[in-house]
């Protein structure tokens, strides 16, 4: 299966964005080159989870691993261009089946262990997936009873049960294996904050444009052992962990579900160079150095981190106190991929929320428009809707309507509000969603800025605005906030009066204040607001 057509997959390959390279065939590489280093490792305590024993592979034992699955998948009836659901765990059986599908010339579509019956009949619908393949035992549930229940006409498959991790030497899987990189690896699924949750199909090359993209941020080389938090289903695993670690032959040590001890016990002994955090983590060690200097991260150099905004000040401790870069990550599974790391800004204020507008030689371009008008957006200081093109983007969600996916010139509308920023316009500060905006009599508010604001008070754990209706002005703002465990909730007065003390505008202010036990997210930590505004109306 290949979506790109013929003229841009010409200009891309010309341009040297795009090659000849595909995820088995680095798989291949590797295997010879450095058979003995590590390449997967699970985490320690995965008996707890699974009960079966923590595994470890080094690149020839994941080549014929992944050979001998192939072998064991095409026996069940799997071919050239099936589109096989997944939901495993971050197992080394994970990274093993990704290899063996692409192998196959199969399509991976993972899903979170977290779906159930609901999320995996309308995937399976959408797909027509010729098979789901999971596991039998994940923290006491039995994931592949429930498929079978969920989808009676669908062929399952369970590690344990129906194939087997087999390392050893084999024949193997003896069917002709393509090179071409244009082929559609897998169809990941976007987060479902704004509804149904959509496939964006990606080639070997979109996401081995994006892989260089982390492993540029990252700084990656072959000597790296990386510690992948994040299930593997999407950007932030598979682009930021599987894909570049592909590229340059590093390690993977697993971990999920996120534990905070466990995982900094493994950034200790397993060495680990690089890893990739939730801003939440990164905050309470940085408000905490006692935890921090219980371990040894002396080999850690960078930390990456994304999908809400950072502070600035978790940025200087960890440069400062840590000898630690932070890096911000700004990914999707549509293929945004910008970053901004120390070489392109030392600043923690700039790092902390802003990031570099991509040059036109490299793997992204950009544009800013109006999201209403489509009108161009060109001065330091507006806003507009981030658009998007270059080699790391997909070409539209899969069987599905694409008209309003893409602007007129192909750059894919990626929803997101961004403010053109920094001395020459060459920064651009993520704003929040554009359907997010609250607008208060005409008013825009960033819901994004409220949130980092609230989550900055001391007795907050974590806190997300969302708008809600008014006659007179349209809309007003509700904050939603968890508070830290013992502290007393927050009352209007406190919160206005605290906000107020930042300097923020009056006319930014909450007007309404909901103390809630979480925050409602989707499978891989996303705050939902829909569901905030869902539940304030109900």
């Amino acid at each position: 299966m290949i979506t790109s057509d013929k003229n841009r997959i010409a200009a891309l390959t010309a341009a040297g964005s795009w090659g000849t390279e595909t995820l088995h065939g680095l798989l291949a590489r590797h295997a010879s080159e450095q058979p003995t280093r590590l390449a997967v490792k699970d985490q320690p305590d995965r008996e707890q989870l699974t009960g079966d024993a923590p595994q470890a592979l080094n690149w020839e034992e994941l080549d014929r691993a992944s050979s001998n699955l192939a072998m064991q998948l095409h026996a069940a009836g799997l071919r050239e261009d099936d589109r096989v659901i997944i939901q495993l765990p971050n197992i080394v059986e994970l990274l093993v089946l990704y290899y063996a599908l692409s192998r196959m010339n199969a399509i991976a579509s993972p899903v979170p262990v977290q779906y159930g019956s609901h999320e995996l009949q309308h995937m399976s619908h959408a797909l027509e997936a010729a098979a789901v393949i999971t596991i039998g035992n994940f923290r006491g549930a039995d994931l592949a009873a429930a498929a079978r229940t969920a989808l009676p006409g669908t062929r399952v498959l369970a590690f344990g049960q129906d194939i087997e991790l087999d390392t050893r030497e084999a024949d193997g899987y003896s069917q002709p294996m393509s090179a071409d990189a244009n082929r559609v690896v897998t169809i990941c699924w976007t987060s479902g904050t704004t509804g149904t949750p959509k496939g964006v199909p990606r080639s070997h090359n979109m996401w081995l444009a994006s892989g260089r993209c982390t492993a540029e941020a990252g700084n990656y080389s072959a000597e790296d052992t990386l510690l992948c938090p994040f299930p593997m289903v999407n950007m932030s695993a598979l682009g930021g962990f599987v894909f570049p670690a592909a590229v340059h032959g590093c390690a993977i040590v697993l971990h999920h579900p996120l534990d905070p001890a466990l995982f900094l016990q493994q950034m200790q002994d397993e060495r680990i160079s690089f890893t990739i955090a939730p801003p939440a983590l990164l905050n309470q060690l940085a408000k905490s150095p006692d935890m921090w200097n219980q371990y040894d991260f002396s080999a850690l150099r960078r930390v990456g981190s994304g999908s809400a905004p950072l502070s600035p000040w978790m940025i200087e401790t960890f440069g400062n106190d840590f000898g630690v870069d932070v890096v911000n990550i700004y990914g999707s599974n549509e293929g945004i991929a910008l970053y901004c790391a120390p070489e392109k800004a030392a600043d923690p204020e700039v790092r902390a929320t802003m990031f570099p507008r991509p040059q036109e030689d490299e793997y992204l371009k950009t544009r800013v428009a109006d999201p209403e008008t489509g009108a161009e957006v060109t001065a330091i200081g507006e806003r507009g809707e981030l658009l998007v093109s270059g080699a790391t983007v997909f070409d539209g969600y899969f069987h599905h309507d694409n008209k309003d996916v893409f602007d007129a010139q192909g750059y894919f509308r990626t929803g997101d509000l961004v403010e053109i920023c920094g001395e020459q316009g060459d920064f651009y500060r993520i704003v929040g969603r554009c359907k997010d905006i609250i607008n208060r009599g005409g008013m825009k508010i960033s819901p994004v800025e409220l949130d980092l604001a609230l989550e900055d008070h001391p007795s907050v754990q974590e806190a997300a605005v969302c708008a809600y209706p008014d006659e007179r002005l349209g809309e007003k703002i509700c904050a939603c906030v968890v508070m830290k465990p013992g502290m007393e909730p927050l009352s209007m007065e406190a919160l206005q009066d605290y906000l107020l003390g930042l300097g923020l505008a009056k006319f930014k202010l909450p007007e309404r204040i909901e103390i809630l036990e979480q925050l409602p997210r989707n499978a891989v930590g996303k705050v939902q607001r829909f569901a905030l505004q869902e539940t304030l109306s109900a």
